[in-house]
């Protein structure tokens, strides 16, 4: 990764021979594939999508992931917090309508971010009272702490320094995660890796209370910012009604146990499954969104917070708008300035204005400010192009999108022509060794058939790379030699086996039944 035009991180990739830059949002628009998977479900093609995002996305990284869509050919109709679509699973789970108020906590720790969030339900009205997080705290933390452990014991115990041997490590990191999971239902875990590094076998054990101790400032950092939600509603954890968990991480027994001391031994729901939560709430949300919904979902209503702090600061009549939580505002991101106008000449702290921040479904920011002395009104509408792709660069990535994705079809029907050949090839051969089959073959059609196989083996293992149409050839050519003979033999022994019906266990020979169905690989 390095940095780009306007210091946006460019992804590096080797591709065909080739260096590639990719923006984040080409590496994003893994959607396609998405995309694809759905609408081969829903035989229709798909043109909109709701896209959920880690509560502390900023506007930057929000429109970031707009514009992955559109460079795929998807409109992003709404982005939602995740937070948020799990407490509307909560609430159709739980049937919202059928209790009164409620206030719900939701925890969501996943590996690689983590957000909490305070909401209030009441009457099918789903509003978001508070949230927190940190895009950069994980499970991935937690392997990481893991991996660095286990490095320093392997230098201290076989004086051995892997950290510079990335295979070595990511087999280790690799077993690191399975030790994790492991060690949410026992009590300690054992690591064994054969030949590690440099001829050297791994094997290690660690317990639930060493994990627990090296993650242990990872795990106050969570309920740091869990105290931080709660103290921005100003609410009382005992009022909190439930504490609904997300996300593979909170499987963590030490994670539950925190939660549960601090919210005064209360049980933790676990109902919602983390897995399938967010998919499960975005088709609700698309479905209000469409109007498709039925009566269940069309009355619900979802009243969210902006994540990330706003401030002014006004300077010789200019003024200008951070979201951030720094106490300076030049730590903070700008997200855009304007004057105030018509402002007449008063000392210091005399003129009173009005400011009104409006933030509509989309996070669009709307500024508007009124002087109270003279009436004097101004607004501006907040675009942030800091980060934002230019409209030049978007159509260009589209552009390349669909390159790459006739590549990829091309590069397909490729593997499938050679896997067809392939598999006609050796499903061939072993139907003549059959002695069923090779009995009723005269010595000079066997011969025939047996060089023509060797001859497409052989041109198969040197010509891997060949185009779709070569593959398509020459499968046709064997085809043609075998296929015949096959059948003449039938024909011929159509007496002895029942009306020339074919004998299951002889081959297929036309192309549809070149076989059983053959997995594409490369």
């Amino acid at each position: 990764v390095i940095p780009g035009s306007g210091d946006k991180p460019i992804i590096i990739v080797n591709y065909k021979g080739e260096e590639k830059q990719f923006a984040a949002e080409e590496i994003s628009s893994i959607i396609t594939k998405m995309r694809e998977i759905a609408e081969a479900y829903l035989s229709s093609s798909i043109k909109n999508a709701v896209v959920t995002v880690p509560t502390y996305f900023n506007d930057s990284q929000r429109q970031a992931m707009k514009d992955a869509g559109i460079i795929v050919g998807l409109n992003v109709m709404r982005i939602i917090n995740e937070p948020t679509t799990v407490v509307i699973a909560y609430g159709i789970d739980k049937k919202a309508r059928s209790f009164g108020e409620k206030n719900v906590f939701i925890f969501d720790l996943h590996g690689g971010t983590f957000d909490v969030s305070l909401l209030k339900i009441e009457e099918g009205i789903f509003e978001v009272k508070a949230k927190a997080g940190d895009t950069h705290l994980g499970g991935e933390d937690f392997d990481n702490r893991m991996v660095n452990h286990f490095v320093q014991e392997c230098k201290r115990k076989n004086k051995k320094d892997i950290s510079g041997n990335p295979r070595a490590l990511r087999r280790l990191r690799t077993a690191c995660e399975r030790a994790k999971r492991t060690l949410s239902s026992t009590a300690q875990a054992t690591i064994e890796i054969d030949s590690l590094y440099e001829g050297i076998d791994f094997y290690m054990s660690i317990t639930r209370a060493q994990f627990e101790k090296l993650n242990m400032d990872l795990f106050r950092k969570c309920m740091e910012l869990v105290e931080k939600c709660l103290r921005d509603t100003k609410m009382d954890k005992s009022i909190v009604h439930d504490v609904v968990l997300v996300g593979g991480s909170t499987r963590i027994p030490k994670v539950q146990q925190s939660l549960q001391d601090f919210f005064n031994e209360k049980e933790l729901c676990k109902s919602i499954n983390p897995d399938e939560v967010f998919a499960y709430v975005i088709v609700v949300q698309a479905a209000i969104l469409s109007g498709e919904g039925n009566e269940k979902v069309q009355d619900l209503l979802f009243l969210d917070v902006t994540p990330i702090s706003l401030g002014l600061e006004i300077a010789g009549g200019v003024m200008t708008v951070y979201e951030g939580e720094r106490t300076r505002n030049w730590d903070n991101n700008l997200l855009g300035k304007f004057e105030l106008s018509g402002i007449p000449p008063a000392h210091r702290g005399v003129p009173q204005i009005n400011v009104c921040f409006d933030i509509d479904a989309n996070g669009i920011l709307n500024i508007s400010t009124e002087d109270k002395t003279t009436g004097q009104k101004n607004k501006i509408t907040i675009t942030n192009d800091k980060g934002k792709l230019s409209k030049e660069e978007i159509e260009k990535m589209v552009q390349e999108a669909e390159k790459y994705k006739s590549e990829h079809e091309e590069h397909e029907k490729k593997v499938e022509g050679k896997n067809a050949h392939e598999n006609y090839a050796y499903n061939m051969r072993n139907t003549i060794k059959d002695d069923k089959i090779s009995s009723k073959l005269s010595a000079a059609d066997k011969k025939k058939i047996e060089d023509a196989i060797e001859e497409a083996i052989q041109w198969l293992d040197g010509n891997q790379l060949a185009e779709a149409d070569e593959f398509e050839d020459k499968m046709k050519e064997l085809e043609d030699i075998c296929n015949p003979i096959i059948t003449k033999m039938y024909q011929g022994a159509s007496g002895d086996m029942g009306g020339g019906s074919i004998d299951e266990d002889g081959p297929a020979t036309g192309r549809s039944g070149a076989g059983p169905k053959i997995e594409k690989v490369d």
